[in-house]
């Protein structure tokens, strides 16, 4: 059985801004089911639409709760993101562990975020089952709601089958012969202008070029491109 897609819970959000930049985060990896427990400034707000930069469709379906105990009402397991220790004695695990607990466990998951001033309250946490906090710099823990957003949600994401960017093709390396080609080309040129004196160091010299000059891999165009570029070194100046 495969478990649905977790619900992201923000909890009495402060700023419309920050609820469209979540949804934004969510959509980006594959989230589409936003709940909001008591935003402060109501709902609809307007100023989500702008920041959720065209996840129109999240914030469209955004539901609207007076508590948390409502918002996660229907999902069997419910997941606190914190980074402080609040006096409650849960597990807690990295949003790596959960992306990979939601996805094998079944029934509905919820993924809850606080206030962005001050987090999840003590009474909310005892909501959640289980505690996710992020591994993070001591001296600095401050993440702003939308990156709490996409590191969980970017966790779950890579066990489902998002599409991945294209790569571009990579051409395989030329074949000996066309660098030995380019190679000697070179040489010819750099001969008559004394590069390989004195003769003493001429072969040292030559197998340092050859050294440069294979680390690349070059492909077949490269070779050929370096190649129209020697040719064109050897014309005489246009008048």
């Amino acid at each position: 059985m495969i478990s649905p897609a977790p619900v992201i819970v923000l909890v009495r959000p402060q700023l419309g801004e920050n609820i469209g930049k979540a949804a934004r985060a969510m959509l980006n990896f594959g989230l589409t089911e936003l709940r909001l427990v008591a935003p402060r400034d109501g709902w609809p707000n307007p100023s989500a639409g702008p920041s959720a930069a065209g996840a129109d469709s999240v914030i469209a379906d955004a539901k609207v709760y007076d508590t948390l105990a409502d918002a996660v009402a229907d999902c069997a397991h419910v997941y606190a993101t914190t980074v402080r220790k609040r006096g409650v004695t849960k597990p807690v695990i990295t949003p790596e562990a959960a992306g990979t607990a939601i996805v094998a466990g079944p029934g509905l998951s919820a993924i809850v975020f606080g206030p962005e001033r001050s987090g999840l309250d003590t009474e909310d946490v005892a909501l959640a089952r289980t505690i996710i906090t992020v591994p993070i710099n001591p001296e600095f823990g401050s993440l702003n709601l939308a990156q709490a957003v996409i590191l969980c949600a970017y966790e779950w994401s890579k066990h489902k089958d998002l599409a991945q960017p294209p790569i571009e093709d990579i051409l395989p390396p030329a074949p000996q012969a066309e660098f030995e080609g380019m190679f000697e080309q070179l040489s010819a040129m750099l001969e008559p202008l004394g590069y390989f004196e004195p003769e003493i160091r001429a072969p040292a010299t030559r197998r340092t070029l050859r050294t440069i000059l294979t680390k690349p891999a070059w492909n077949h165009y490269e070779l050929r491109t370096l190649r129209g570029v020697l040719t064109t070194i050897t014309r005489k100046p246009r008048p």
